[in-house]
């Protein structure tokens, strides 16, 4: 069976479902400019990979069930059983990594840019002497 006890599978399950969502969010608002695209699309992707802590009380009320899980579903499920403490502490972490999602979304955005073309009025032609071919150039 796919979906066993493996927490491994099961996060590796939830990376490769959150890399659809992302994609699929990105082509999704194509009709924005870059800039804004990837920001948002860095924020989503801060919200929904970044990790938080949790304690879980056990029917035994031995020892809590610990672990780490996305800040999201963290926040989610403290704010329905009502424990503000917990609760803020993932949403805080929400915020870190909308912030870091923003700030890696701009880095993407930078690194893609084209740099700046020189208008062609600007650039100098080189001189061809009588005996070389001369290339045309448009424009």
């Amino acid at each position: 069976m796919l979906l066993s006890n493996s927490l491994p599978q099961l996060w590796l399950i939830y990376a490769l479902l959150s890399l659809v969502v992302l994609v699929t969010g990105h082509l999704g608002i194509r009709f924005l400019p870059r800039l804004p695209r990837w920001i948002v699309t860095g924020v989503v992707a801060g919200i929904i990979w970044m990790p938080a802590s949790y304690a879980l009380p056990t029917l035994e009320q031995a020892e809590p069930h610990s672990g780490i899980a996305p800040a999201i579903v963290v926040a989610a499920v403290a704010m329905l059983q009502g424990k503000g403490g917990a609760m803020l502490g993932a949403s805080l972490l929400l915020v870190v990594g909308m912030v870091l999602g923003a700030l890696l979304g701009f880095g993407v955005w930078s690194l893609g840019r084209r740099p700046v073309v020189a208008k062609a009025s600007d650039v100098k032609q080189p001189k061809a002497s009588s005996h070389e071919r001369q290339e045309p150039v448009i424009g």
